[in-house]
């Protein structure tokens, strides 16, 4: 079983050749048909499973369409992956979409709505309030 370090190394190998793979060797067009990159690679232990995890920009259709290409060209990456880096086995690998950017968008927005509400909103008087109302008992 390879080290973590070495795991984190040929992840970061992956990740950058897939990333020229999808730049100039992919021929396919419904991968081009969003913008993509790749944003991680999560690479097993004994380094034979490889989870490429990419970030697709564009409409619902673009993206599955471009998952579609991803997924038809599996082989062709794990071949080119094999050519490209030298290892015993070559690992086997699996396309995902990361939505993790539209996630952190979603909650920012909702972060910046919280904050404009709470600027509009008018401040709580620092008065007493009077002797005889129920707030005073308390």
């Amino acid at each position: 079983m390879a080290t973590g370090r070495r795991v984190s190394r040929v992840a970061e190998l992956i990740k950058r050749e897939v990333s020229q793979m999808l730049l100039h060797s992919i021929k396919d067009d419904r991968v081009g048909s969003g913008m993509i990159s790749v944003t991680a690679v999560d690479l097993s232990g004994d380094l034979q499973h490889a989870k490429i995890f990419v970030s697709i920009y564009g409409t619902d259709e673009a993206r599955a369409e471009t998952m579609a290409g991803l997924e038809s060209a599996t082989g062709y990456v794990r071949k080119q992956l094999g050519h490209r880096i030298h290892l015993r086995r070559t690992p086997e690998v699996i396309f995902c979409e990361d939505r993790s950017f539209e996630e952190g968008n979603q909650v920012l927005s909702l972060l910046h709505k919280l904050d404009h509400e709470r600027q509009n909103k008018p401040a709580a008087s620092t008065e007493k309030p009077p002797v005889g109302s129920l707030d005073a008992d308390l």
